[in-house]
C-alpha cells in the first residue's frame, strides 16, 4: 500500500527529512555539494514551494523517494517507484554564467534568493576541537570553488546581475567567524554599503552576536534590512557536545543580543536558525522558541541534514514525526504572534526553502 502524505507540509517534511534519489541528473539543474549553508541538496518546486532537499546525504542513498526526468520533457516525483506527482526543479541561472570582473563565479539558493558566504574561513573550524561538527565552511574553499574572501565590490558586481539577468528578490550574506570582537559585522557592514551602492536589493546578515551592541545600528545603517544570529541547538549540553566553540556565547548571551537587535531591526526581522534533530526535545525546542517569538524574534526551525565530510555525516535525520511535533505547533505559535516569513524583508526565513515551516503556518494560519 502507497504511503503518501495527506498535505503539503507533510509531504515537504518528509523530502527534507528523507531526502530522494535523482533517477537521471541532467546538466541544466542546479545542485549543490558541501560548502556553507545549505549543502548536498537540490532546488525543487513542489506545488508551487521552493524546497532545498538532500540528494548526496546517506539518508537521500537510501529514501524511498525517488525523482524522474521522463522523456516527455516532465519531471515526476516517486515513492517506491509509483509515481506521486509532476515537479520541476530549479534550472540554472543565467546570471551563472557571469563572472565579477575579477573571476568570481555567483551562487543561487532557491528560485529568487542569492545566498553568499562573504568570509569563507572561520576561527572555530581551524581548530576541530572546537568546530561545529555539522559545518562544512571550508570544503568548497579546499575544492577550490570560490575564494576565501569576496570583496565589497566583487559582490556587488554579482547581485546587481542577479537582480538584472534572473528576477532575483532578496539576498543573503553569511560569514565565517572572524578573531575581532564584531564577530563578522564589519565585513557585512562593508560588503552591504557596496551592494545598495549598485543595486536596490532586500540584504539578510548573518553573523555571531557582535561584543558591541554598537554594530546592529551600524549594520542597518549599511543597508542591512535584516539579521540573523543562528544558535543552531537550545540545550546547553546539546551545543557543547555538537559545537564546542560557539557553545562559549551561551545562550542567555544570544537572549540579550536578539533584545538589543529587535530594538535597531524591527520586530520580525531578526532570526535565529535552530537545527532539530541533534539532541534537543521537541519540548526544548519550542520552549525556546517561546521565548524567542516574545522577544520579537523568528525561530526558523529545520531538519538537520548531515553533510558529507563533516563528523556528523552519518548522524541520522529527524523523521518527519518529529519534525512535525515541532512545527506544527510553532507554527500556531507564530500565526498567534502575528509573527510569519512572509513579513521578513530578506533571508532564510522569507526563502523557506530548508524548512516546512511556512506551509505549517499557511495551514494553521
Amino acid at each position: 500500500m502507497q504511503n503518501v502524505p495527506a498535505t503539503r507540509q507533510q509531504l515537504i517534511t518528509e523530502l527534507l527529512t528523507q531526502g530522494v534519489q535523482v533517477i537521471n541528473p541532467q546538466q541544466e539543474h542546479v545542485s549543490r555539494h558541501g560548502g556553507a549553508g545549505p549543502s548536498d541538496h537540490q532546488a525543487m518546486n513542489i506545488d508551487g514551494v521552493t524546497v532545498m532537499v538532500p540528494i548526496y546525504t546517506h539518508s537521500a542513498h537510501r529514501s524511498p523517494w525517488q525523482v524522474k526526468h521522463e522523456a516527455s520533457g516532465t519531471t515526476r516525483l516517486y515513492n517506491l517507484s509509483i509515481p506521486v506527482k509532476e515537479i520541476s526543479i530549479a534550472h540554472k541561472p543565467r546570471f551563472y554564467d557571469r563572472q565579477t570582473a575579477d573571476g568570481i563565479p555567483a551562487t543561487l539558493h532557491g528560485t529568487d534568493v542569492l545566498a553568499t558566504t562573504v568570509l569563507q574561513t572561520c576561527i572555530r573550524y581551524e581548530n576541530r576541537a572546537k568546530a561545529c561538527q555539522f559545518c562544512a565552511i571550508g570544503q568548497s574553499l579546499a575544492a577550490g570553488s570560490t575564494i576565501a574572501r569576496k570583496t565589497p565590490q566583487q559582490l556587488a558586481e554579482v547581485a546587481k546581475a542577479a537582480v538584472e539577468l534572473d528576477s532575483v528578490k532578496h539576498m543573503v550574506m553569511t560569514t565565517g567567524t572572524p578573531s575581532g570582537s564584531d564577530r563578522g559585522a564589519r565585513i557585512l557592514v562593508e560588503s552591504a554599503a557596496a551592494i545598495k551602492a549598485a543595486v536596490d536589493l532586500p540584504l539578510q546578515g548573518q553573523c555571531e552576536p557582535p561584543g558591541d551592541a554598537v554594530w546592529f545600528q551600524r549594520m542597518k545603517d549599511a543597508g542591512i534590512d535584516a539579521l540573523g544570529m543562528h544558535l543552531e541547538a537550545v540545550t546547553p549540553a546539546v551545543r557543547a557536545r555538537i559545537m564546542p566553540g560557539k557553545a562559549q556565547v551561551s545562550v542567555e548571551q544570544y537572549l540579550i543580543a536578539f533584545a538589543d537587535a529587535v530594538a535597531v531591526f524591527g520586530r520580525g526581522q531578526v532570526s535565529t536558525y535552530i537545527l532539530a534533530g541533534l539532541g534537543d526535545t521537541p519540548g526544548a525546542i519550542l520552549s525556546l522558541s517561546e521565548t524567542l517569538i516574545d522577544l520579537g524574534v523568528y525561530p526558523f526551525v529545520v531538519p538537520f541534514v548531515p553533510i558529507s565530510g563533516t563528523p556528523l555525516e552519518h548522524h541520522a535525520a529527524p523523521d518527519s514525526t518529529f519534525m512535525t511535533s515541532i512545527l506544527q505547533p510553532l507554527g500556531q505559535m507564530l500565526n498567534a504572534a502575528n509573527l510569519r516569513s512572509s513579513d521578513i524583508k530578506a533571508g532564510c526565513g522569507r526563502c523557506g526553502a530548508c524548512s516546512s515551516l511556512s506551509s505549517f503556518e499557511q495551514a494553521t494560519a
